[in-house]
């Protein structure tokens, strides 16, 4: 169980909260050997950038401690209303109670306002995003994306 279970549950204002969120999860992200980076000012549709190498993916990070039956209930907006199709390339969706992450493709939730999360329901809808940090990576779990080797010649001594 890590140390900051709780923490930031007694963070009662949602702006102060949804920035320590961004603080667990760029620890979390750079932990994980995740590349990131940070566009300045709060102007853009997304909070970091992950450098994957053959390209660089947005990410809007999340948090939710709102309780829904077994689960917990994450908006998906901003001021103005569902997020605008690709304003970034996946959600970082923190539910804070549970320490748990879950790592969402854009065109899953575009247009909605929020998704009921379930870390403890196996047949939840959102779980195969849970703690699914290789997408961040480009990597499809059980794909070799690439083999690499090297062969040297023998040559038989004495020739």
């Amino acid at each position: 169980m890590r140390k900051n279970r709780w923490a930031g549950r007694v963070i009662k204002n949602c702006k102060k909260r949804g920035e320590w969120a961004e603080l667990v999860f760029a620890m979390r992200a750079i932990e994980l050997g995740l590349r990131l980076g940070r566009p300045w000012g709060e102007s853009s549709g997304y909070d970091f950038t992950v450098d994957q190498g053959s390209r660089i993916v947005r990410v809007q990070v999340k948090s939710t401690i709102s309780r829904q039956g077994k689960g917990y209930w994450c908006t998906l907006k901003d001021s103005k209303g569902p997020y605008k199709k690709r304003s970034f390339a996946f959600v970082a969706a923190y539910v804070i109670p549970e320490d748990v992450w879950f790592i969402i493709p854009e065109k899953i939730v575009r247009g909605m306002w929020g998704v009921g999360l379930y870390p403890k329901l196996e047949s939840a809808k959102y779980r195969e995003y849970q703690e699914a940090w290789h997408r961040l990576r480009g990597e499809t779990p059980g794909v070799i994306a690439r083999i690499e080797a090297c062969v040297e010649e023998y040559v038989p001594e004495g020739t």
